[in-house]
């Protein structure tokens, strides 16, 4: 984020797509309003699918089979997964919902 401030970029609606790269990390992508100096740009292309799920983040190894099969219902397979944690938990508990988008590239 300080990279963002400091050429006075901003973050688009909050968005960050989470991409986990192992159980224990994940490479985040902010959606921003231009390049930012420092940083590794990147554009997102293809064709993507996704499905708004609620519910406690525990359930998120449920949520990616529900949308595998989701995906397939569609005839497309998941080629890379992405998550969208809309709230924080301590956000989703003063709200009372957790929104998480599952963003799939789809072949």
């Amino acid at each position: 984020m300080a990279k963002l401030q400091k050429v006075g970029a901003t973050a688009q609606g909050w968005m960050a797509l989470s991409d986990h790269t192992s159980k224990w990390n994940m490479d985040l992508y902010l959606a921003v309003d231009k390049e930012i100096a420092g940083a590794e740009n990147v554009t997102l292309s293809g064709k993507f699918l996704s499905k708004v799920y609620e519910g406690n983040f525990k359930d998120t190894g449920k949520w990616c089979e529900d949308f595998k099969v989701y995906a397939k219902s569609r005839g497309r397979e998941v080629a890379k997964w992405y998550m969208w944690y809309t709230t924080c938990p301590k956000c989703a508990k003063k709200y009372g919902k957790n929104y998480v988008v599952i963003v799939g590239q789809i072949g």
